[in-house]
C-alpha cells in the first residue's frame, strides 16, 4: 500500500501563486507516476498535472500548461505543483493520485491510491 498526504490549499486571489505538497509513504517504489487531479461539485475528476517518479518526465492539461510546474523531490518522497496565475476557474479540490502504470494516471480516473484531497479557491 502507498498511503499519499496532500497540504498546501487555500484561499488565495486571482493572479497569485499556490503550492500543493503531496509526500508518499509506505510502498513508495512501486510507483511509477504521481500526478495531481481536480475536481468541483458536479463535475467529473479532471487531470491536472504528472510526473514520472523514476526519469521526471512531467505531463500537463492544456488548461494549466504554462501557469503550472509539476516537480519531485526523491529523498522525501515528495512531489509538488507550483501553481501560479491563478484563476477563479482552478477553485476546485485538488487531490494527489499514484499508480505503477503511467496510462492509468494520464488517460483515466482509476489511479490506485489517492489522498484525501486539499481545496484550493481562487476569489477574482
Amino acid at each position: 500500500q502507498v498511503q499519499l498526504a496532500e497540504s498546501g490549499g487555500g484561499l488565495v486571489q486571482a493572479g497569485d501563486s499556490l503550492r500543493l505538497s503531496c509526500t508518499a509513504s509506505g510502498r513508495t517504489f512501486s510507483v511509477e507516476t504521481i500526478g495531481w487531479f481536480r475536481q468541483v461539485p458536479g463535475k467529473e475528476r479532471e487531470f491536472v498535472a504528472a510526473i514520472s517518479w523514476k526519469d521526471g518526465n512531467t505531463y500537463y492539461a492544456d488548461s494549466v500548461k504554462g501557469r503550472c510546474t509539476i516537480f519531485r523531490d526523491n529523498a522525501k518522497n515528495t512531489m509538488y505543483l507550483q501553481m501560479n496565475t491563478l484563476k477563479p476557474e482552478d477553485t476546485a479540490v485538488y487531490y494527489c493520485v499514484a499508480d505503477e502504470d503511467i496510462r492509468v494516471v494520464l488517460t483515466t480516473t482509476r489511479g490506485k491510491y489517492w489522498g484525501q484531497g486539499t481545496q484550493v479557491r481562487v476569489s477574482s
